[in-house]
């Protein structure tokens, strides 16, 4: 499972006497640079399927043991529009946890946020002229959001990502020698 740091600028909110964390989880079509050129975007309607079908759990900085939401408890709202995936966490006024970082992002401490995922279909692309790739991830497993002091940008990730990155581009060269042989090139 990924986990991956991409919306910002969670608000509060109060209504009839209830408590609401809110923002974006995820911003459609925003580079995020895995490493040196390669980056990915996240596409509109990537999380399509699993908002449907999906448990998904809202955390405190990806912390298992600090659930403040889930979607079936309906205490997690989620949904994608033209921007993103945008949420709602409805704070339990009886968890110290939640009313602590509530508190935190009322504040302005703690304003970002990330979400755990599996991708299931993504699209590659080499970049001409240049040896950086972008991956458009278009449909993904989520598991979790979660509103965090600094965005997790785990380092096993990021490693497997740069060899991937490095495999590519070296299968990548193949074929272009390969097509220019082909064609009577050198």
């Amino acid at each position: 499972m990924l986990k991956r740091a991409y919306g910002d600028n969670f608000c509060t909110r109060e209504e009839e006497d209830k408590k609401y964390i809110r923002g974006y989880f995820a911003v459609f079509d925003s580079p995020y640079y895995v490493c040196g050129d390669c980056y990915e975007t996240i596409a509109r309607g990537a999380f399509a399927s699993t908002l449907v079908d999906g448990d998904i759990r809202a955390l405190i900085n990806h912390n298992t043991s600090l659930v403040i939401g889930r979607t079936t408890a309906n205490t997690l709202t989620l949904a994608e529009d033209e921007k993103g995936l945008y949420g709602e966490i409805l704070i339990n006024p009886n968890d110290t946890d939640a009313l602590n970082i509530y508190e935190r992002v009322k504040r302005g401490d703690v304003s970002q946020c990330s979400f755990g995922f599996d991708i299931l279909d993504e699209e590659t692309e080499f970049i001409e002229n240049s040896d950086a790739i972008h991956w458009t991830i278009k449909a993904v497993k989520l598991y979790e959001v979660s509103v965090v002091t600094f965005p997790a940008y785990e380092e096993t990730y990021v490693s497997a990502r740069s060899k991937s990155a490095d495999k590519m581009r070296e299968n990548q060269a193949w074929k272009i020698k390969m097509h220019r042989k082909l064609k009577g090139g050198a």
